[in-house]
């Protein structure tokens, strides 16, 4: 089975999320979606981003999969690899733990000036033909597929400041988001 693994924060999983996970089904590019939250950042200590607790992402990951297609699945992989994990960490863990499956990343065009400073890169182009998805005000490959910029920041923000996120999130995240307490503390 040919198989995304679609991995990030999703501290919320928003709509354009989903809408990936919908075109990388609907194009048939991939038989299954896998969406892989972190457990913590790779590069943690050099940005600012506060991750919303696991559970938390992973329970908000499995509402969007269920809204989104029966094909979408949640995998909590991260929170069993040694910490932090890097990217192709978890692409070989899968890997060995499922060699019946194909394995393919899904990457953000917004972040192609940064993999050079990822680990084992050219391992993960070799082995794991990533997908590379753009996002709108952002430089993207010719012939990249270009989605909605819409972040979770900014979702975090809105929400921060008892703004409406209608649009930004599925019903059922926004339902399971409540009043963004997760991020309070």
């Amino acid at each position: 089975m040919r198989v995304a693994i679609f991995g990030g924060s999703f501290n919320p999983p928003h709509v354009v999320h989903g809408m990936v996970a919908s075109w990388l089904l609907e194009t048939e590019l991939v038989d299954e979606v896998w969406l892989v939250p972190v457990y913590r950042h790779a590069f943690e200590g050099t940005h600012t981003k506060r991750l919303a607790p696991f559970e938390e992402r992973v329970r908000w990951c499995r509402v969007i999969a269920s809204e989104v297609d029966a094909r979408v699945r949640v995998s909590e992989v991260e929170s069993t690899l040694e910490v932090p994990s890097f990217t192709i960490d978890t692409l070989d863990h899968l890997a060995g733990a499922h060699p019946e499956h194909q394995f393919r990343l899904v990457i953000g065009a917004d972040v192609l000036d940064q993999v050079d400073s990822w680990r084992d890169w050219e391992g993960i182009q070799a082995r794991y033909a990533p997908i590379v998805v753009g996002r709108q005000g952002h430089r993207a490959p010719e012939g990249v597929p270009v989605f909605p910029d819409i972040s979770s920041t900014a979702i975090r923000r809105r929400l921060a400041e008892g703004e409406p996120t209608e649009g930004l999130l599925t019903p059922g995240v926004a339902a399971a988001l409540g009043n963004g307490q997760a991020w309070e503390q």
